[in-house]
């Protein structure tokens, strides 16, 4: 019974095993296949430059805080002993007897709890608070950047992949094309229909097509590795993507997207905010020439022991409340200066401006000269890929028939394979024009 019951459970666990295997094979196999748009939303959950850009936005936050901070008052203590050399005395005698009058002692503890509140700073605590609320719009600004950068470089590495998949299948058809073209040609050898040259030719073309396909394996697999590198997934980690090489033509004009991309193009936003900092720095520059106004309150306790518990010359508590006013108003030039330099830095940040927009006309330009070449020649390429499809047909109809030379034949195939390379090519050039395009107009 005992060993019916063992054989029983070991039965049950080898079904459950058998049935979880395959599943989890499924569910490795779902975790290594992607789409773009998984693709990219991997690369922007595990991308450490985006991470880093996100810890940048949290710095700037703590700033703004800290700035913030500056305009409520401040409460603090302090600590002191001071030791004289001698009691201090008045030179006035104690009723003319020639005796000074004693004013305190050697010994002197003060201990003191103030609250410190500014009034009036010259406007240097606004501006600070201003520069702090760019801060994090600069912060945020280039986290989209750094996006917009990875996103494209997604882009390129995923249609990498697809274009190196396409280099293999057209190698593996090649092979298989000519490994039938040398069977072919064997058996007209061996009947003595052909020369074994002809042989010859034929294996010499399948060799350095078989290299040709051990090297666009090898390619399909870097890509990849450069793929998990991006996603930021160990290197060897297996990749499947879908294939979506496919033309959707993309219509749309020049003006329309310049208008697009000076709008939307996160390099001219964090610009426009450097240009807003610089405002506030120059505030900030001039906020020298005005006083600083303070109101100080004081609670002190005073004695001529470490307990502060008074004196025969002081009370032991006492409070004061300050209004302080300082004001530097010489220092040779110096704000003057300051103030010189940051209202430069404005006139060259507007300078760059210029720039920037000028170089992404450019690139908005270039991507759409890109965009329309690689649309124009998908049709050219792939009237190339039927033509040699028939190209080959007609050679292999001809060779059977012993009215061409395998020359012929071995050219249609070459012929094919370099078309049906180019018209892939063609597709690949056209979603990735499209790819930079959209990075050209500041989208995804």
């Amino acid at each position: 019974m005992k060993r019916r019951r063992l054989i029983h459970w070991f039965g049950f666990f080898l079904l459950v095993a058998f049935i979880a295997v395959p599943t989890l094979g499924a569910s490795q196999e779902r975790k290594n296949y992607f789409t773009l748009e998984k693709s990219i939303a991997e690369a922007l959950a595990n991308s450490y430059k985006i991470k880093a850009r996100a810890e940048r936005i949290e710095q700037a936050m703590d700033i703004k805080k800290q700035a913030r901070a500056d305009f409520l008052p401040k409460l603090g203590t302090a600590y002191s002993y001071t030791r004289l050399s001698e009691p201090p005395v008045s030179r006035t005698s104690i009723f003319g007897t020639g005796i000074p009058l004693v004013l305190g002692t050697e010994d002197n503890y003060r201990w003191t709890w103030f609250l410190r509140q500014p009034l009036f700073t010259g406007f240097a605590l606004i501006s600070s608070y201003k520069l702090a609320e760019l801060g994090i719009d600069q912060s945020q600004l280039e986290l989209d950047l750094e996006k917009l950068d990875l996103i494209l470089r997604v882009k390129e590495a995923y249609f990498n992949i697809l274009g190196a998949d396409k280099a293999v299948e057209v190698a593996k058809t090649t092979v298989e094309s000519l490994t039938q073209t040398v069977k072919v040609a064997r058996s007209f050898f061996e009947v003595g229909m052909i020369p074994i040259n002809d042989v010859l030719k034929a294996e010499v073309e399948l060799a350095n097509a078989e290299q040709s396909l051990v090297r666009a394996r090898n390619s399909a697999q870097t890509t990849r590795a450069s793929f998990n590198t991006v996603l930021a997934r160990m290197a060897d980690t297996p990749v499947e993507v879908e294939d979506i090489l496919v033309f959707k033509p993309e219509i749309g004009e020049y003006a329309e997207y310049e208008k697009k991309a000076l709008e939307n193009r996160p390099e001219i936003k964090i610009l426009d905010v450097n240009l807003l900092q610089t405002d506030q720095q120059i505030r900030l520059a001039k906020s020298k020439y005005f006083p600083e106004i303070s109101l100080t309150y004081q609670y002190i306790s005073e004695g001529d022991e470490a307990s502060v518990k008074g004196s025969p010359y002081v009370d032991a508590n006492h409070w004061e409340v300050l209004a302080v006013a300082n004001w530097t108003f010489w220092e040779w030039g110096k704000t003057y200066y300051a103030g010189r330099e940051k209202e430069s830095l404005k006139r060259q940040l507007m300078e760059t401006k210029s720039d920037v927009e000028d170089g992404i006309r450019l690139q908005v330009k270039q991507a759409t000269l890109d965009l329309d070449a690689a649309a124009k020649n998908i049709p050219t390429t792939l009237k190339g890929v039927n033509a040699g499809e028939e190209n080959l047909r007609v050679n292999e109809e001809r060779y059977k028939a012993q009215v061409s030379t395998i020359t012929d034949l071995l050219d249609a195939q070459t012929l094919l394979a370099r078309a049906r390379l180019e018209y892939y090519r063609a597709l690949y050039d056209h979603n990735l024009a499209k790819a930079r395009l959209e990075r050209a107009l500041g989208s995804y």
